[in-house]
């Protein structure tokens, strides 16, 4: 069985580190992360940009995936659809739960704002990538 401490998560992905995202739970059954609104990540009119959310929404998708994948595999996103349903507010927070586990892995994110309403929603299918043998 895998697990994955957030310092972990930050040195083996440091993308996740400069993204500013903050771990409240790391389970197979679910990952959950938050972020908050900053300049550095606005959009025109001042918002979170798409990317950030969806950036969000990759690294919790990878750490589900990787917890119920192989050990020693590392995550590979084959296939990735972001809905944008409402602009985010102040913060948001992204659930990340798996909803098919195989060879080819679907998990599922919902990013709510802080007044816990659904502003975007990433499904993404990821294969687990195992080195090979020397």
């Amino acid at each position: 069985m895998v697990t994955l401490e957030a310092e972990e998560v930050y040195a083996l992905a440091p993308y996740t580190k400069t993204l500013g995202v903050e771990f409240e739970e790391i389970a197979a059954v679910g990952v959950r992360a938050r972020r908050a609104h900053d300049l550095s990540l606005s959009t025109v009119g001042g918002g979170f940009h798409g990317g950030a959310l969806m950036g969000l929404g990759d690294v919790c998708a990878a750490v589900c995936a990787a917890l119920n994948g192989p050990v020693g595999a590392a995550p590979g996103t084959v296939e990735s659809s972001t809905h944008f349903l409402r602009p985010a507010g102040t913060s948001v927070v992204a659930t990340a739960r798996p909803l098919r586990l195989g060879r080819k892995t679907v998990i599922e994110v919902d990013v709510h704002d802080e007044k816990g309403e659904l502003c975007t929603r990433v499904t993404q299918v990821v294969t687990a990538v195992v080195p090979k043998a020397p």
